[in-house]
């Protein structure tokens, strides 16, 4: 899914997608993965919060909820929040589940809070994005999302359109506010 937001970002003229993850962390929420990923895109960094015109966040969805690792990665901000780097960004959400109902909307309206504490400017998926009314899977105007079932489906041509609208959005508004 980040791929096919970065593809959206990245068709908006003089915008450029820079894809980040964050490390996996062991159940007393310590960091347990090294500090550069052996294979993958590098782990976030603050200055890269810092350095951002826009933020798109994504995370699986356990019971409505985001993964502990992005959680973790997000109550370590302070520092970024007391700067007031993010304020006047703006930024989106996408998420996928194993299930149709696996609690895709409320795992990303709970991204959008620290979000919101940031001070960013939080953008959805307009209705006027065609996909979003031809999906019978993922996606919502809260934000891209994939249902992946039990097997881990690949995305489906509707749910690829929504991700690359939100990827579109958010470089928009970045150029807009910027």
């Amino acid at each position: 899914m980040a791929q096919q937001i970065a593809l959206g970002v990245e068709a908006v003229s003089g915008c450029n997608a820079v894809i980040r993850c964050v490390p996996d962390i062991s159940p007393d929420y310590e960091q347990t993965q090294p500090s550069i990923p052996a294979d993958g895109p590098p782990y976030a960094s603050m200055e890269d919060l810092k350095n951002c015109d826009g933020l798109i966040l994504g995370s699986p969805s356990y019971f409505g909820n985001m993964a502990a690792p992005l959680k973790y990665f997000l109550d370590q901000t302070s520092q970024v929040w007391l700067s007031g780097a993010l304020i006047g960004k703006p930024a989106g959400v996408f998420t996928a589940t194993s299930s149709l109902h696996g609690g895709q909307e409320s795992l990303l309206i709970s991204m959008m809070i620290p979000l919101m504490h940031h001070g960013m400017i939080i953008s959805g998926i307009p209705y006027s994005e065609k996909a979003l009314q031809q999906t019978t899977s993922g996606g919502t105007p809260y934000g891209a999302s994939h249902v992946s079932g039990k097997e881990g489906q690949q995305l489906t041509v509707e749910e690829n359109e929504i991700c690359k609208a939100l990827g579109r959005q958010i470089a928009e508004l970045s150029i807009k506010l910027k």
